[in-house]
């Protein structure tokens, strides 16, 4: 049976883009697989513990070395790794918070880069890739070539990185300019915020549309 793993991290609420692009692409999966589980995780309004020196050193003791506050955290740990695991399909909402992703999201990356569940512990080979991972990107700004802040989107060039080494790819589907609407100084770039936001619902759309049969 298709499960898809659904995950937000927006702190914006019903005002958040990458959530309504997320909940959007979350509907699109539901409708191309029918009688698929969900399984959502919230990281704007439950984000993960950072790791600490302590918490850190759980991944390098065995678990029966561990204090109770490193076996709780390598428990969470699991639990993370699991449900990456048990999907066919990642979501992650992903706004662009002071040129960066949320801490939370850099706290749940943490938690899955552990030996022996995400990597593995003697070659080194990532154990989560074969799965889609698509990133529903929402930015408030312009960040193209060309534009005064090219190359400020710290989000999107540091995810691939982040989770390379556990065998992921994502995907980027991005909305551009989304403050327009709602910063004056931005009134002029609506139309082209529109036709960003337009873009990306299309591409979302067409994710897990039927491919035509050759005639």
């Amino acid at each position: 049976m298709a499960h898809l793993l659904h995950i937000d991290s927006s702190i914006q609420g019903d005002r958040s883009i990458s959530r309504k692009l997320s909940a959007r692409a979350a509907d699109a999966w539901r409708t191309a697989h029918p009688g698929g589980t969900v399984t959502y995780r919230d990281l704007g309004s439950d984000p993960q513990p950072h790791l600490t020196e302590e918490t850190l050193l759980a991944r390098r003791l065995p678990p029966e070395q561990h204090t109770p506050v490193q076996a709780a955290s390598w428990a969470l740990t699991v639990q993370l790794v699991n449900e990456v695991k048990a999907a066919d399909t990642v979501l992650l909402g992903l706004p662009l918070y002071n040129y960066a992703a949320p801490s939370s999201v850099k706290s749940w990356v943490d938690h899955l880069l552990a030996p022996g569940l995400s990597v593995d512990a003697e070659t080194h080979t990532g154990l989560l890739g074969g799965r889609e991972f698509i990133v529903l990107a929402a930015r408030g700004g312009g960040y193209n070539e060309g534009t005064p802040r090219a190359g400020w989107d710290h989000a999107e060039a540091w995810l691939p990185h982040g989770v390379a080494g556990m065998g992921l790819e994502p995907r980027f589907i991005t909305a551009q300019l989304t403050l327009a609407e709602v910063n004056p100084a931005m009134a002029e770039l609506i139309p082209l915020a529109k036709e960003s936001l337009a873009a990306a619902q299309r591409e979302i759309d067409a994710l897990w549309s039927p491919v035509p049969a050759e005639v």
